[in-house]
């Protein structure tokens, strides 16, 4: 595993650490927490030609809104993986 990723895993468990969140982050939880926010992402897509599509990333609301749905996806990748390996 490269540093950064390790980093990012620290950063992540110290989050959830000072927030008392491990009780909320089974296997089961986490699965469902990036289940949830892969369907937020698709949302966004949805019912959209490819055209609509490559014009929401260059809109500045849905393109922060992509975003930020990869971000919370990323975390729950990430916590999974620095939970159980």
């Amino acid at each position: 595993m490269s540093d950064q990723l390790r980093s990012l895993q620290d950063t992540i468990q110290k989050f959830c650490e000072e927030r008392d969140w491990d009780q909320f982050h089974s296997p089961k939880d986490l699965a469902i927490g990036l289940v949830t926010e892969s369907s937020e992402l698709l949302e966004l897509f949805r019912f959209k030609s490819p055209e609509e599509i490559m014009a929401l990333f260059d809109h500045p609301t849905k393109g922060e809104a992509i975003r930020d749905e990869l971000a919370d996806i990323f975390y729950f990748v990430l916590r999974f993986s620095q939970q159980y390996g």
